[in-house]
């Protein structure tokens, strides 16, 4: 962060044995892992973190809470389930060894997490998606605990948004985000990395090789035999200067814009707990995280943009305001103190680029969407040990930058998800229409999705969400896409 002191903000050293481009949850975090193991590392990033996905996270230790039904129906779905599972295991001692490296005191900041089924929601998606969380956790024998929705502490919902089921997840927290983001700079410092307050202009490649980074404005190189991409919804950008046979082989990373609130309750009252819905309408479900001292994180909106955001939509605020009547109807006299903006990286088949990205020496970490910052630590160690050539996790391979479009949907069943979000998207902003209004719009979003699909011309189809928020430029980039594996 620009007020730590550890930052570096005068010329760097100009040799490194890696370079970690993105100074964001996962870019500190590798930078930390190599950093101890020995290695001279760079974090290469503004201070400031503009348009970053990690300075507006909500930061729940989203595993068991984060499970859908389309998740859990594909072998790449349950494998992220998996890695979630794993991230979990590793948090405690994550969350330690930075305190014991830093001056934090704290990182953690929920016990556990209630996840509701109110009334708000539409069957297909809230109610299903409810099931699979449980489904999920029985399966991973990860302990639950049914409650009374009427009687969850905190909550006090207006009367026609009140949760008909809930249930306490114990081993799912949350992380305080200014906390995490200030311990991991510091920790690296410590560890002898360093920080460079800068913005990476291009890479800088010797034949099929890559050699280091070149620094905007100042046009500095830091030299490397590692390059990491870990730059969020930017890092595909930074691959303009490789060949374009392979760059277009990469699934291109298109933002999963969001926007959440920083809200100080008029009593001073926050959940001890996470209190959340199932994910809903291409989004993240309604979450309530708190932040102590009468603070509580309310989040969090999802459009999919060609491009990253750095102002918020009064659309998405509303929509946001609207969720209040959801948790406490007397949040209405609370504050905002703070209008979060972030950006997801989200490439364009839905799942993370992790691996050596078809240039000997260069690496993609990213495309995590909304896993990123609970799966920080278990993906440090796991991309530290395939830079450092040690045994590391072979199923994750399915997720190397370079490769087909990784489908697990039909058409058909891409069509009929995105409807039931779409139309769910409406319920959520308390549409109030005709009877018969519903159904003529749900027809006339399938005839446009429909045709959407028969333009593409390929087998290959994108994921709902895409289909739902695609333009021009982002319908370009699925066609280089497709076209680059036809």
């Amino acid at each position: 962060m620009s007020e730590n002191s550890d930052v570096t903000t005068d010329a760097p050293p100009a040799g490194f044995d890696a370079i970690v481009v993105g100074n964001g949850g996962l870019g500190l975090s590798l930078g930390l892992v190599l950093a101890r193991r020995g290695q001279r590392v760079a974090v290469v990033g503004e201070a400031g973190r503009p348009l970053a996905a990690s300075t507006a996270a909500g930061a729940m230790n989203g595993c068991f809470g984060e499970v859908t039904p389309t998740l859990m129906a594909s072998e790449y779905g349950r494998l992220k389930l998996a890695m979630d599972v794993r991230a979990t295991g590793m948090w405690d001692a994550w969350a330690e060894g930075l305190i014991e490296e830093s001056d934090e005191t704290r990182i953690r900041s929920a016990n556990g997490t209630i996840v509701i089924l109110n009334t708000i929601g539409v069957p297909g998606i809230d109610s299903a998606g409810y099931a699979a969380i449980r489904q999920a956790m029985e399966d991973y024998k990860e302990p639950y605990e049914d409650l009374e929705a009427d009687q969850v502490q905190w909550l006090a919902p207006e009367p026609k948004s009140r949760p008909l089921k809930a249930m306490f997840i114990p081993g799912e927290h949350a992380v305080d985000t200014p906390a995490l983001l200030r311990a991991l700079p510091t920790a690296f410092t410590r560890a002898g990395g360093t920080l460079v307050d800068a913005h990476i202009d291009k890479l800088v490649l010797s034949g099929d090789r890559v050699t280091g980074v070149a620094l905007r404005g100042s046009g500095q190189v830091l030299a490397a035999d590692t390059v990491v991409l870990a730059a969020g919804a930017s890092s595909h950008d930074l691959l303009s200067a490789i060949d374009p046979g392979i760059r277009d082989r990469i699934p291109a990373l298109v933002s999963g814009g969001g926007v959440s609130l920083l809200v100080r309750t008029e009593n001073g009252l926050t959940p001890d707990s996470v209190i959340r819905t199932p994910n809903r309408a291409f989004a993240c479900g309604l979450h309530v995280v708190p932040r102590g001292d009468g603070v509580i994180y309310l989040g969090a909106t999802n459009e999919i943009l060609p491009h990253p955001i750095s102002t918020a939509a009064i659309g998405e605020v509303n929509l946001l305001l609207s969720g209040i009547r959801q948790m406490r109807a007397d949040l209405v006299n609370g504050h905002i103190l703070k209008i979060n903006v972030g950006n997801r990286p989200v490439p364009l088949d839905g799942y993370p680029l992790l691996g050596q990205a078809g240039v000997e020496g260069l690496w993609m970490m990213t495309g995590t969407y909304r896993d990123g910052l609970h799966q920080s630590p278990m993906l440090a160690n796991e991309m530290a040990a395939r830079i450092l050539g040690e045994a590391h996790d072979p199923a994750l391979d399915v997720f190397t930058p370079v490769r087909p479009p990784l489908q697990t949907m039909t058409r058909e069943e891409v069509l009929e998800t995105a409807l039931t979000h779409t139309m769910a998207v409406g319920v959520e902003h308390d549409w109030h229409l005709p009877e018969d209004f519903p159904p003529l719009i749900e027809e006339q979003f399938r005839r446009s999705f429909k045709q959407m699909l028969d333009e593409m011309e390929h087998d290959f189809v994108p994921p709902p969400e895409l289909l739902f928020f695609v333009d021009d430029d982002i319908h370009a980039a699925l066609r280089r896409y497709y076209d680059a594996h036809s």
